[in-house]
């Protein structure tokens, strides 16, 4: 299914019941693989996210797909895009170029990330030579930048409720994201998580260091959980037993893993907001269909563009 093709000139976020949400996308390698990204993408439109962001792969080895992606959802959805960036094996040029470029092209929101060392997860990470040393950094070129290029650019950062991978320590942890943001990151998305005590626990200690930024929960609906297991060993994210539990020899039965997926996703975002949290950063996987379904059950429904609104309006005035 080909993505909308009407752009909108207004870019307007939907909010139903105080709740605000954004989803994540990543670009897509194959045809196959596109297709299935625009059909989620038309799918999750019309619930109005406040912004959908977009991946930016290691080394920048998606940079040319993640800004055709970005460039798509601008011209041909209402969608308001974010950009993901990283600064690994990149000069400041180089990055500095990718910026610029984004704003040639009309976006307004990036989302700075370190990135992952060039040998993978586990291994030492190493500025480059010429780059910038690491997402507080990043995040203060990005703002110099737009600056200098008279954009108003809003910059979004990690947080991880589990501590980073790498990061020895808590309070070293916290260094970190108070640095991005004295930089001028004015949001925190964290990296997913399933026991949502870690989430309050870690905003506790957000708080308790002076940092007031919003530090908005990252959800992982469980489209595969085998795949999640393994996604969350590399990123340092635990696995509950309860829900490993919940899984349990759903292998090869599709269907009732769906189900299940749906219901533990919706189980975890209740219990966030009845704990008072108001907005939710899915991470889609490019899959709409459990994303769609917890935002039905948070109050959020499909809004019509103004121009389909307008011709719904003068049909009925014609009639």
């Amino acid at each position: 299914m080909s993505p909308p093709t009407e752009p909108r000139q207004s870019r307007v976020s939907h909010e139903r019941n105080g709740m605000r949400v954004s989803f994540e996308f990543f670009p897509p390698k194959s045809d196959e693989m596109e297709r299935t990204l625009w059909d989620s993408i038309e799918r999750l439109a019309p619930l109005r996210p406040h912004f959908v962001s977009v991946t930016y792969g290691a080394g920048g080895s998606t940079r040319e797909r993640t800004h055709a992606t970005v460039k798509r959802i601008l011209d041909a959805t209402p969608l308001t895009p974010a950009a993901h960036l990283t600064c690994v094996a990149a000069t400041r040029d180089e990055v500095d170029a990718v910026v610029r470029a984004y704003v040639a092209a009309g976006v307004r929101h990036i989302v700075a990330l370190r990135g992952d060392p060039v040998g993978g997860l586990g291994t030492a990470y190493a500025p480059h030579p010429g780059g910038y040393l690491n997402g507080a950094d990043l995040v203060g070129g990005i703002k110099r930048l737009a600056a200098a290029e008279h954009a108003d650019i809003e910059v979004s950062v990690s947080a991880y409720p589990e501590r980073h991978p790498e990061s020895p320590s808590d309070a070293v942890d916290l260094d970190m994201l108070a640095a991005k943001v004295d930089a001028g990151a004015s949001r925190a998305i964290t990296q997913f998580f399933f026991d949502n005590d870690l989430y309050f626990r870690y905003l506790d200690r957000v708080r308790a260091r002076g940092i007031g930024i919003p530090i908005v929960p990252g959800i992982l609906p469980v489209q595969n959980f085998k795949q999640t297991r393994a996604f969350a060993e590399r990123a340092g994210a635990s696995i509950p037993s309860w829900l490993a539990d919940r899984f349990a020899g759903l292998d090869d039965d599709p269907a009732t893993r769906k189900l299940i997926a749906a219901a533990v996703a919706a189980e975890q975002v209740f219990d966030l907001v009845d704990r008072g949290v108001t907005e939710f950063h899915f991470y889609t996987m490019n899959r709409a269909d459990l994303v769609y379904a917890v935002c039905h059950l948070l109050g959020l429904r499909p809004v019509a563009s103004p121009a389909s609104a307008g011709a719904a309006a003068t049909a009925e005035a014609a009639a």
